[in-house]
């Protein structure tokens, strides 16, 4: 623990007194006109005792706090209560607020600035403004005058904030200076107000140009576009390393979800002629087909090949091969000719394991086995526009997808209707909703066991429902966590809107309770249930088994997928 870390924990009773002595209006007031408005999505970076969290909540903002030191975040909790979600995560690395895929519209980070070593400053400043919405404000305060009881300090300037700022095209608002609140004649204060006026990447327009214009020869670069935005949306746990501007998944993610969405296409047989064209030359097969992988899969659905999922005898080996051939594939294809300006400069890259593969008699498709592929690696701005705009980015790849498809040759000469092309590239089946747990409900009551709604406790008749947390429509996933039984009035009801978090608190020890009963006593269940967290929800560490830390982590989707789809609140 650094010496600055160790003063604020042992300290943490007496500064709490001293920062709620003043008021956010008083500490603040010189960049009133930019301060949050109700509605506005805000983070409090270093949120000590919850002063300024509190005041920005009771305003009707949406507020997270970051706060590294365990005491105070623990006397900010008891200060502002339910109203603003507390996180341990601090700067350079924001690693847990990253994972959030949140934007927000307003970051404050208040005498926080001056502890953070010149060297990091770079990199925490471009961590914070990824961070930002368009048109969302960073506001950084900057104390001056040094401290005299074992913190430590660096100098700190307006024109270094600037430059930070132009390095990564922010646009500087408002500056301002101020005395110290607390009169101390050594301290005065500086605060700069920034804004992003739009993405600020170009991100946007660069998948574009791959969508709409670049040369394509088969759907592959299309392939690869839509199976890392069905990643980035569904996967939040699924970062294996992010640093140097880079974001590090597994290689065998994205060759699972390539195999699941061409799955539909090739193995399907339209007129006794076989699967869906996807190149322009008739004569040329597809490279991750292959009669040792791919082939010795045709009998199981695309939803069989699911995080999860246990593969045994010839079934493992062919899924081995299949992934094996699939990314060499994609690297030798999409990963290979999706660049920017030079052929050098790709947007992509896959890595091997550090460790030699072994085939495997059976497996589970969970984190280690996708992780033992490689890694799959980008920039971190890209994984970020995925994740945040795959709403408006999937649509106009499926279309385009679909146009590619229409102008092959064979597809052509048989005349593929379009809800076809449509039906072949949908993700889930739509009939592959809550049957498995319905099932195990089923099982459950058959032992006599009683079971309750998770929402209101009641006991659950024979007509009930089984509720996604987050609804299916803006958000399909049917891992095992996300399934909750209910009454059937209470999941109509709730609809397509996601609990708030005070219904959310309010239900936990009946979710906690639900969970262990259903996967919580069978080592394959169990086993499942918690592969399928890991790799969907923020921040859960690798081979976890709490229960609790999955209840955490889905808290934490449900504020993300809110903030970034805008879905109501029941």
């Amino acid at each position: 623990m650094s010496a600055t870390l160790s003063f604020y924990q042992q300290n943490t009773p007496s500064l709490c007194q001293q920062y709620n002595s003043l008021t956010f209006e008083s500490v603040h007031a010189s960049w009133k006109p930019f301060w949050p408005h109700s509605g506005d999505r805000v983070l409090d970076v270093g949120a000590g005792s919850g002063r300024d969290a509190k005041w920005m909540a009771a305003q009707g903002c949406d507020v997270i706090a970051l706060e590294p030191c365990d005491a105070l975040r623990q006397a900010g909790k008891a200060h502002t209560g339910a109203a603003v979600t507390w996180l341990n995560d601090a700067l350079p690395a924001l690693s847990k607020t990253e994972n959030l895929g949140m934007r927000f519209d307003c970051i404050l980070v208040s005498a926080v600035w001056m502890h953070l070593a010149p060297s990091h400053r770079e990199r925490a400043f471009r961590k914070l403004s990824n961070l930002l919405a368009s048109n969302g404000r960073l506001v950084i305060t900057l104390r001056h005058g040094g401290f005299d009881d074992g913190r430590q300090d660096y100098g700190v300037s307006v024109e270094e904030i600037e430059q930070l700022a132009k390095n990564s095209a922010l646009l500087v608002k408002h500056t301002s200076d101020s005395q110290d609140s607390l009169n101390r004649d050594k301290v005065h204060w500086q605060t700069v107000v920034m804004s992003l006026p739009d993405d600020g990447s170009g991100d946007l327009n660069r998948v574009r140009h791959i969508i709409v214009n670049d040369s394509k020869s088969a759907t592959y670069k299309l392939a690869l576009l839509r199976t890392l935005l069905r990643v980035a949306d569904a996967h939040a746990g699924a970062v294996i390393d992010r640093s140097d501007g880079k974001v590090a998944i597994p290689a065998g993610l994205v060759g699972l979800y390539w195999m699941r969405q061409f799955k539909r296409l090739i193995d399907i047989d339209i007129e006794n002629s076989g699967g869906i064209q996807q190149n322009s030359n008739t004569s040329k097969g597809l490279g991750f087909v292959k009669d040792d992988g791919w082939n010795q899969l045709k009998h199981l659905a695309a939803d069989d090949l699911t995080v999860g999922a246990m593969f045994l005898g010839d079934e493992a080996k062919a899924l081995q091969k299949a992934l094996s051939h699939t990314l060499a594939t994609i690297k030798s294809g999409p990963v290979t000719f999706i660049y920017q300006g030079d052929k050098t400069n790709r947007l992509f890259d896959i890595q091997p394991s550090s460790q030699r593969r072994k085939t495997l008699s059976s497996l589970v498709i969970d984190s280690d086995f996708l992780a033992s592929y490689g890694s799959f690696v980008l920039d971190e701005s890209l994984w970020e526009c995925f994740r945040l705009y795959n709403a408006w980015i999937e649509p106009l790849v499926v279309n385009q997808w679909i146009l590619e498809m229409q102008r092959f040759e064979l597809n052509r000469a048989r005349n593929i209707g379009l809800q076809t092309y449509h039906d072949c590239l949908v993700w889930i089946d739509k009939d592959h909703d809550t049957r498995d747990v319905r099932k195990r409900v089923a099982e459950l009551k058959k032992q006599d066991a009683d079971l309750y709604s998770v929402w209101s406790g009641s006991k659950l008749k024979e007509i009930f429902h089984i509720d996604h947390c987050l609804p299916f429509a803006y958000w399909p996933n049917n891992d095992k966590w996300n399934l909750l039984p209910t009454t059937a009035s209470e999941n109509l009801k709730k609809s397509d809107k996601v609990p708030t978090s005070n219904r959310l608190q309010a239900s936990k020890s009946r979710i906690l309770d639900w969970w262990q009963l259903a996967w919580g006593e069978d080592d394959a269940l169990q086993t499942r249930f918690f592969s399928e967290a890991a790799l969907s929800l923020p921040n859960i560490p690798p081979q976890c088994h709490d229960f609790e830390l999955v209840f955490e982590a889905m808290g934490l989707q449900v504020r993300g997928v809110k903030s970034r789809l805008l879905v109501g609140e029941w």
